[in-house]
């Protein structure tokens, strides 16, 4: 058997293109946060992270050109070695104060950050207990875990009485981490921290929560999970992304002083990767500073994602519910997904499609999210042609 003969035998994404509905790698000609341009036409995006619209912001883009001007297109190099600058300790440091943390570590992507974490704290014969669904980066960390020896077990989706059962299982002295996303990327659910706090304290367990769709939507002024519950001395790590609420590229990783350190020494993915790019660094510092100081814009999201529940809940589609800036409308088939996402994008809006087995079969979805940005006429046209293309496919 040819290693390449799987690649031939997949033809699934040609058979969609065929059928003229592929939603995938359509490349955007200009943004301009909560409009794009695409194959020359102006479109509502409604599938972005940029959660704060602070992309297209001129102090981030200023800084941005700035730390090209000053240090160069890219560092050449690892944290380790050549590769840090004055610009990432700044916001390390900025970071760290941000998060009520002793201290935070950068990484040059939030997928590099799991990787770079997980596998490095917990080694052999120690436990990693991972909730079913969560991000991808996370399952790739559990795996390089698992692949040096270390132990993985999974409980089901935010179901903490699994949880409870799972852990309970393992011997109590057994050095383990539990990971979960604080927001779940797919369907926009916050965990229940609380709970999940009170199983691990019990089963002397230690906590690392992925803030990456969290930070700039939940909790006092945006800090996140652990915030949201006051729970911020409480949770163990935190780690996270800038290329959503930051608009910018790279990962963090905040806790104890002393477990960074070991990290920053000991972390393959730290050690052998380039930093973060000057570019990318100045603009997540000034998207930061903004954050801070302007906390209205996260009330601004909520508010516009609530108004797009309500919305879509009034003309009849089946949501998942939340308070975060993902808004899910469940379609349950994936032809139906592709030719929804069709009829919207020709309309005028851009969302993503999830389709099995990238979500569970009945949970195929259209994965809208919001920005501050967002004014009440982009929402309202969204909500129209929604309820016009959910007609055509017989959803509503």
């Amino acid at each position: 058997m040819d290693l390449f003969k799987k690649c031939s035998d997949f033809t699934r994404a040609d058979e969609v293109k065929a059928l003229g509905v592929y939603p995938y790698f359509r490349a955007i000609e200009e943004n301009e946060g909560p409009v794009v341009q695409i194959e020359g036409r102006k479109i509502i995006m409604a599938g972005s992270n940029n959660y704060l619209g602070l992309t297209g912001h001129p102090k981030v883009m200023e800084a941005a050109i700035k730390a090209v001007e000053k240090y160069g297109t890219g560092c050449s190099g690892s944290r380790y070695l050549t590769g840090t600058l004055d610009l990432h300790e700044e916001l390390e440091i900025k970071l760290a104060k941000f998060f009520n943390a002793e201290s935070v570590l950068l990484f040059s992507t939030g997928y590099q950050t799991a990787q770079g974490v997980v596998p490095t704290l917990v080694q052999r014969n120690e436990y990693v207990i991972s909730d079913k669904d969560n991000h991808a980066c996370i399952v790739a960390a559990n795996l390089m875990a698992k692949g040096a020896t270390a132990n993985m077990a999974r409980y089901k989706h935010n179901d903490m009485d699994n949880l409870k059962r799972v852990i309970e299982k393992i011997p109590k002295d057994t050095p383990k981490l539990i990971v979960s996303d604080g927001v779940f990327s797919t369907g926009g659910e916050i965990v229940d921290l609380p709970r999940l706090n009170k199983i691990a304290k019990e089963n002397n367990a230690r906590i690392m929560i992925d803030d990456a769709h969290a930070v700039g939507v939940i909790g006092k002024g945006g800090r996140g999970t652990a915030s949201e519950f006051d729970l911020e001395k409480e949770i163990d790590m935190t780690m996270g992304t800038f290329s959503k609420t930051f608009a910018s590229l790279g990962g963090f990783v905040s806790g104890p002083e002393r477990v960074i350190n070991f990290v920053k020494h000991f972390s393959p993915a730290l050690i052998f990767s380039a930093s973060p790019t000057p570019s990318s660094v100045a603009a997540a510092l000034a998207a930061l500073e903004i954050l801070e100081k302007e906390p209205e814009r996260v009330k601004q999201l909520v508010d516009n994602a609530d108004y797009m529940r309500k919305g879509l809940k009034d003309k009849g589609f089946n949501i998942i519910e939340g308070r975060t800036g993902i808004v899910p409308v469940i379609v349950g088939n994936d032809e139906i997904a592709f030719k929804m996402w069709r009829i919207l994008y020709d309309s005028g809006v851009f969302v993503n499609v999830f389709i099995s087995p990238g979500v569970p079969e009945g949970r195929q979805m259209m994965r809208t999210s919001y920005m501050a940005t967002h004014k009440k006429e982009h929402l309202d046209e969204i909500i129209h042609i929604f309820e016009n293309a959910g007609k055509q496919v017989g959803l509503i």
